[in-house]
């Protein structure tokens, strides 16, 4: 029988599990799952995807993933994998929590000659101050008794083009030939370019600042569209002429804010690090502030257009169009609607939200909405909500992803807003606000 070696992924929400099923679909390999979850456990030993991911619901299928709530089984393991969150908490600051409880976990089976990669994503440093210390606890040293790699997460949920297989990938570790070895082990089971880095660091930064440089470029569209808006500029056509430019030029469009686990997350890692080590961050902290302004942007628009017509926005009917925080998938993380959605509650509006991939947290059908909301805003740019042409009995709509059919809106009578393009001789074209 063919000696398999072990491969145990920590964590099996978004990034682990998809990384699990492309792991285990090559035969050299045998792949267990480690879970504080039982119910996602239990799901993936009956092969039921627990994440909204089609190629991960494809191959879960096609492949065996030994799931368990139980941390021995890291002893077995030539490769240890963590996919663990790393959040902010209520102040906006970096928690280390989930990846320190699994470096914790790590520790305690800690066997000699094992490769442990964290691929959840962290500032510059915490490989070797945070987790480094904890593996050492015990007799073993890193670089000597066993590797330390980091190889940061590149996913996007329901993107069809891009999975786990195709991205290219960034490795770093303590040592050259631990990074080697790690590189050649994601080479066995991905497609994508595999690219060893000089250092942890530097692998650590390189999401950072991939995520800190789409977070800059939105805030900057959305200040101009906000700016634009008082200017009666068409920031949406603005961009699209810009875009006609060869070079140096990247397009990125306004919207009623921005959301998911890394955009929205990422760059509170690298002010907070930055910081504590004599550095600020002005820039990165003022696009955060402009992102998270979105909301309230996005609804005082509404309440503007109601009172333009005579409406108090309290005890108003407003439908909220959107949960999650990007197109057709159910992904709520960081989502800008959410903040929407509180805001109009506590200017007391009356809340419908309609979101068919959110089980259960957006009942509504769009038919309600549109027969009973005087306004309503789009804050997530879902294909069910792009079909839509007879709005019926609303009278202000604001766009939150400038994704809708302005003159067909317009020509029923109804108010449109978009974020930065309100204005009758906009045309309408391409969103690609998926943020």
């Amino acid at each position: 029988m063919k000696n398999l070696q072990k491969v145990t992924i920590i964590g099996l929400g978004y990034v682990g599990f998809p990384l699990a099923c492309a792991i285990a679909k090559n035969n050299n390999y045998e792949v267990y799952g480690l879970d504080t979850n039982k119910e996602r456990v239990d799901k993936i030993n009956m092969r039921i995807s627990p994440v909204e991911d089609r190629q991960a619901e494809k191959d879960i299928k096609e492949v065996i993933i030994y799931a368990t709530t139980e941390e021995e089984v890291l002893k077995k393991s030539k490769f240890i994998i963590v996919c663990v969150p790393t959040p902010i908490d209520e102040e906006r600051r970096p928690d280390l929590t989930p990846v320190i409880q699994a470096a914790e976990s790590i520790s305690r089976n800690l066997q000699k000659g094992q490769i442990i990669i964290l691929e959840s994503t962290v500032n510059p440093g915490v490989c070797e101050e945070t987790i480094l210390p904890i593996l050492e606890r015990g007799n073993f040293r890193g670089g000597i008794d066993f590797e330390l790699i980091h190889c940061p997460e590149r996913i996007d949920p329901g993107n069809p083009n891009w999975n786990v297989y195709n991205i290219n990938r960034n490795i770093g570790g303590l040592t050259k030939q631990g990074t080697h070895i790690a590189a050649n082990f994601y080479r066995s089971f991905l497609k994508g370019d595999i690219n060893e880095m000089s250092s942890l660091k530097v692998a650590e930064s390189t999401k950072i600042v991939e995520n800190a440089f789409r977070d800059v470029n939105i805030a900057y569209v959305n200040e101009l569209a906000q700016s634009f808006d008082k200017l009666g500029i068409d920031v949406y056509e603005v961009i699209n002429g810009a875009s006609n430019k060869p070079f140096a030029f990247m397009p990125h469009y306004p919207g009623c804010g921005v959301g998911g686990h890394c955009i929205a997350v990422d760059p509170y890692y690298l002010i907070e690090y930055a910081a504590k080590n004599g550095f600020d961050h002005q820039l990165l902290k003022v696009a955060r502030s402009v992102n998270n302004s979105m909301p309230h942007y996005t609804v005082q628009k509404l309440v503007d257009g109601l009172e333009s017509i005579g409406v108090n926005i309290k005890g108003a009917k407003i439908g909220l169009l959107g949960l999650s925080y990007k197109a057709n998938i159910g992904d709520m993380r960081e989502s800008p609607a959410l903040e929407i959605k509180k805001e109009l509650e506590d200017l007391g509006a009356i809340v419908l939200c309609c979101d068919p991939y959110c089980n259960g947290h957006a009942p509504a059908l769009i038919n309600e909405i549109l027969e009973n909301c005087i306004g309503l805003i789009l804050a997530t740019n879902h294909h069910q909500f792009m079909e839509v042409k007879n709005w019926k009995n609303v009278k202000i709509i604001v766009d939150g992803r400038n994704c809708l059919d302005m003159p067909n809106i317009e020509s029923q009578g109804i108010i449109y807003e978009g974020i930065g393009r309100g204005f009758p001789n906009t045309p309408n074209g391409k969103i690609v606000n998926e943020i």
